[in-house]
């Protein structure tokens, strides 16, 4: 896939996002010191820590806040799906690490320093200045030595992925095939026999519904549930009672300006013509020719744009969405790409630029101005900031002091709620399983709530971290044990159960039995068949894989064919298969650009099968309960 971000500078950016993103979410590090509680997960005995996780994590949210913009939302993050996924990225980071030293993979000085220097961040008047470098580092709360050894693993996996990305290999053969596959339409109408207009038909009988029963009975029973009441202390609701004076905020304001400026942002969207830089001259006048042509069409329909980047880009990437680059700001992507962009007038259309990829048409979208917020826009910021440091330091005492109350008074969350000014919030039924309210998901908080200790003697359960410098204890205020429901009371849902499934094998008969007599060369009046549609595999319609199996194997010597599928509805589809429209010589892209395309999915194929191995061959043991 195509990729505007110079790949050494890509290094850099993606483990800090660098002069790119303002690094202002510094959230809490972990106040516990004993190696019980350092580590979220050992790969092959190297330790992951639960800092360098809670570091990971705030360097996703920064992304996503860069990328998204006014549209960012934190409580987006706030899931076990980012969690768990941010985790598997560093474990996955490790093996590969491990996997590369073991395969005798090494990252000169010379490369690193190279790489480094490289970085347009860190230039001054094109050239690489110390102090920069140094104060940029510094800002970030980084030391050099940190830095260096984060790019030196970043280059350490990126030669043993090259040896992936850079050597798949598609025989020109299957190319060919696979592009015609995927440009080859059929012209189909569909008649669709629906489960529904059966179910009057569909009287299930008294033994039928006895004997589903019991073949599922334990399917009906209820779990065992309870309803708690309980107490949340974190490290932001203890801070919020601290007090702020105008004076440090004033302070913290003038001595960190650069945090909160917003340097100037760019959207664009391009149409890329793909050409290597070692191309033959007349490869090199084709693309120009090409490029020209595409340019020609755009300048006279500027408003369609984005149907010609989709239709002729060779950027899989963004063509599909139209070309777009989303927003960006300087350093990010290649020189002369990058000051094209940053000269143009807004809806400006560019003419043909010449980069390493190939050449760009270029419309720039929207901009975003330089902006410097005055203290009113972030003062709650700066105070949250600030009441955090007040009390950061001291939180793992008031942790432990909760921890003591719920313990040692724990016939009630009263003495608790009152020492350190919480309020007692109520849930609605939970089960062992649930995953609302959130708070209380955590496995090992619904494990204590539902324990012998907490339900038998009314104690509260100890306090418990159920997310990083958030502690949580409950009690439980009302228990049901887990009871079977009869037969009478379950038994309309059995019936409707039954009925659908009685009527959904009446619609599945009859389409076959239409199916036999239209292939057989009956006429059948009874069908009503929808609008016409062309579809192929690229662009289906709405249709699933199923069907389009079906379709695109039907052989169409002799027009029109009928093909049938049982839907995912549990109906059937009755499909004819009217026409075959053959790729048109000059709609189809060049077979060198779709098989650069297909060698791209194979390695991203590739690359995930390997994963999945190393996975496999190393021991990974994940710490329950640490996200």
């Amino acid at each position: 896939m195509f990729d505007l971000v110079n790949r050494k500078k890509r290094v850099v950016q993606v483990i800090l996002g660098l002069a790119v993103l303002p690094f202002m979410f510094w959230g809490v590090e972990s106040y516990r010191s004993d190696s019980g509680e350092g580590y979220v997960a050992i790969v092959e005995g190297d330790e992951i820590s639960r800092r360098e996780y809670e570091q990971a994590l705030r360097d996703h949210h920064e992304r996503l806040r860069g990328m998204l913009g006014a549209n960012f939302d934190s409580a987006m993050l706030d899931n076990f799906e980012v969690r768990n996924s941010v985790l598997e990225r560093l474990i996955q980071q490790r093996l590969l690490q491990q996997e590369a030293v073991k395969n005798g993979f090494v990252v000169l000085d010379s490369q690193l320093i190279k790489t480094i220097q490289d970085v347009q961040a860190f230039q001054k008047n094109n050239k690489f200045s110390k102090q920069q470098y140094e104060e940029l580092l510094r800002n970030q709360g980084l030391t050099p030595e940190i830095f260096e050894s984060r790019v030196r693993q970043e280059l350490l996996l990126q030669q043993l992925l090259d040896g992936y990305s850079e050597n798949a290999i598609t025989p020109s053969t299957i190319a060919e095939r696979v592009q015609y596959l995927s440009e080859v339409r059929r012209e189909i109408s569909q008649s669709q026999i629906a489960p529904d207009q059966f179910l009057s038909q569909a009287v299930p009988r008294e033994e039928d519904i006895s004997a589903y029963y019991e073949q599922h009975k334990a399917d009906f029973d209820l779990p065992e549930r309870a309803k708690v009441e309980y107490l949340v202390l974190s490290l932001d609701a203890v801070a919020k009672n601290e007090f702020v004076s105008d004076e440090a905020v004033n302070t913290y304001f003038s001595e960190h300006q650069s945090e909160f400026g917003q340097s100037e942002e760019r959207k664009a969207s391009h149409i890329l013509i793909s050409v290597s830089a070692d191309a033959s001259e007349e490869e090199k006048q084709i693309a120009w020719d090409k490029a020209e042509k595409i340019l020609e069409q755009v300048k006279q329909d500027p408003d369609q744009f984005a149907e010609i980047a989709r239709e002729h880009s060779d950027d899989p990437g963004s063509a599909v969405r139209g070309g777009d680059l989303g927003f960006f700001g300087r350093g990010v992507m290649v020189k002369s790409f990058e000051n094209k962009i940053f000269s143009m007038q807004l809806d400006e259309i560019s003419n043909i630029v010449e980069t390493d990829f190939g050449l760009h048409i270029i419309k720039l979208t929207a901009i975003k101005e330089e902006r410097h917020p005055d203290l009113e826009e972030v003062r709650e910021q700066i105070e949250n900031t600030l009441k955090i440091g007040m009390v950061e330091s001291v939180f793992g005492e008031i942790a432990e002091d909760f921890s003591n109350v719920v313990y040692e008074q724990g016939e009630s969350l009263q003495a608790a709620a009152e020492k350190f000014e919480l309020t007692i919030e109520k849930s609605d039924w939970i089960t062992r399983d649930s995953i609302e309210p959130e708070i209380l998901s955590n496995e090992k908080m619904l494990k204590a709530i539902f324990s012998d200790d907490v339900i038998s003697n009314g104690r509260n359960t100890e306090a418990i971290e159920v997310d990083p410098d958030t502690f949580v204890s409950a009690r439980v205020i009302e228990y049901r044990p887990a009871t079977a429901q009869s037969l009478a009371v379950v038994r309309d849902e059995i019936v409707d159960k039954l009925k659908r499934e009685m009527a959904a094998s009446m619609a599945v008969a009859e389409g076959r039995e239409k199916l036999t007599r239209l292939q057989a060369g009956e006429v059948l009046d009874d069908i009503a068949w929808d609008d016409t549609q062309s579809i192929s595999y690229m662009q289906p319609q709405g249709l699933d894989h199923e069907a389009l199996r079906a379709i695109f194997r039907a052989e169409v010597d002799e027009l029109p064919v009928y093909v049938g599928v049982v839907n995912p509805e549990g109906g059937f589809n009755l499909i004819q298969i009217s026409r075959v429209i053959e790729p048109v010589p000059d709609e189809k892209t060049t077979l060198e650009n779709f098989t650069k395309q297909l060698q791209q999915m194979i390695t991203q194929e590739e690359m995930s099968s390997y994963l999945t191995a190393i996975r496999q061959r190393y021991e990974v043991k994940i710490k329950q309960n640490s996200f």
